[in-house]
């Protein structure tokens, strides 16, 4: 993206070998102009057939359009809901607020859009060993789909801080997990280099083919409001894949003419995990990594590999960076999950981020928002738990939902109903 090099599809290879940038899948724009319309899209909503009825592949035009359907590795996914949330709206300080829960994916996160891509290109360069670095979602999509395609699958995790949700799914799905003594970012670095001395193909947001299909969920939302743009998208920012993901898929939209403006996108990160918010108070011109502290594991990430093409998100889209503490993310979180929603704490971002825009003015109360949430409420049921009962550290729960302890008779039971009904909502 930096020199505007180009290589072809079938080589393994994740930065430019000129100048070190980060890589694009680049499409024909005229190609797509002459054969995509929404009415192509619309008429492919809720088929049987393969791979169309899936929620990345739906759009194949736009995200590998010469991959042979039945090298298309799906489960599928995709087909989220946008949910209209109007209690939550008026918190948050606005009209109309959508959320699009990317936790309704197979294996619960968003990381599974980007994975169909990202293991359909592992199937069509022959490859059988995939590998990444996981803070938890990835690792769970990656075991998946490997598994699905008969591929070895192999995570590198922290060794701790690890929500057991996210390594359960891994170890389940049969990866091989390895724990290793470090950070997310320096267990990136490792993977890289073991995977280039191994022969391992690389899935985390460094591939490009991944950052193919998480460009679905704009492409989905816009097609869910009818083909018309909402005012903001607002979306958790760890290592800027979405990001990154979201600008390019919108631009592209905007290009061959299927929307007619470019909605603004806020990137929300958590104040223990900021850099890109330190960046954005400073202009934007370069970033200094930061050591990752956050209750929100999935963006607990202080060095985002996708830097570069997360700022031109912003630049396409005229955006903005807010950060918000761990105490405003799950109180958040408390409030989607008392929707019947739930999600895992980095997506509560969202929601917080939307009302803090709107106190500072930044966000208009009568804009329609779109927030992402990234991840299922049983991604982190730890975190549930310890927040509920107060014993998350430095945290201390607004929308506490007590557990109550009682013995087996129905005068115990009686009393600590009768003590519920009276106390206030």
């Amino acid at each position: 993206m930096d020199c505007g090099r180009q290589y072809p599809v079938d080589q393994i290879i994740y930065s430019c070998e000129t100048c070190g940038g980060l890589l694009d899948v680049q499409h024909d724009p005229e190609y797509l102009k002459k054969t995509i319309t929404s009415d192509l899209f619309d008429k492919r909503l809720g088929t049987y057939e393969a791979p169309y009825n899936s929620g990345v592949w739906r759009y194949k035009e736009m995200i590998y359009p010469d991959v042979p359907n039945d090298m298309v590795v799906s489960r599928p996914e995709g087909n989220t809901n946008l949910y209209r949330t109007p209690k939550l709206a008026a918190w948050a300080g606005v009209e109309t607020l959508y959320l699009k829960h990317e936790g309704e994916n197979p294996t619960g996160s968003f990381k599974d859009r980007g994975m169909t891509g990202g293991v359909t290109q592992a199937k069509v360069l022959g490859i059988e060993r995939v590998a990444c670095a996981s803070t938890g979602n990835t690792s769970a999509s990656l075991a998946a789909y490997a598994a699905w395609a008969g591929l070895e699958g192999i995570v590198f995790f922290q060794n701790k801080q690890i929500a057991m949700g996210k390594l359960a799914q891994a170890i389940a799905y049969g990866a091989t997990g390895i724990q290793v003594d470090a950070d997310f970012d320096r267990n990136l670095e490792l993977v890289r280099q073991v995977a280039e001395h191994l022969g391992i193909y690389v899935l985390n947001s460094i591939n490009p083919f991944r950052l193919e299909g998480q460009k679905t969920i704009m492409i989905e939302i816009i097609q869910q409001l009818r083909w018309q743009v909402p005012d903001w998208i607002v979306v958790p920012g760890g290592n800027l894949g979405n990001t990154s993901a979201f600008g390019k898929g919108l631009h592209e939209l905007y290009e061959i003419g299927i929307i007619d403006h470019m909605p603004r996108i806020a990137v929300i990160q958590a104040e223990g995990a900021n850099p890109l918010y330190r960046s954005y108070l400073n202009g934007l011109t370069s970033m200094e990594p930061v050591h990752a502290e956050t209750v929100a594991t999935a963006i607990k990430i202080g060095n985002p590999v996708n830097f570069k093409k997360a700022v031109r998100t912003l630049k396409w889209t005229n955006g903005v960076v807010e950060e918000v503490s761990d105490q405003e993310i799950m109180d958040a979180k408390a409030l989607i999950d008392r929707q019947g929603l739930g999600c895992e704490p980095a997506s509560a971002c969202s929601l917080v981020g939307v009302q803090k825009l709107v106190r500072k003015g930044i966000i208009k109360p009568h804009e329609t928002v779109v927030g992402i949430l990234t991840g299922h409420v049983l991604k982190d049921a730890d975190a549930v738990l310890q927040y509920h009962s107060d014993t998350l550290e430095g945290i201390h729960p607004r929308y506490a939902n007590k557990l109550y302890q009682s013995e087996a008779t129905i005068e115990a039971l009686s009393s600590i109903l009768e003590t519920k009904e009276a106390e206030p909502a």
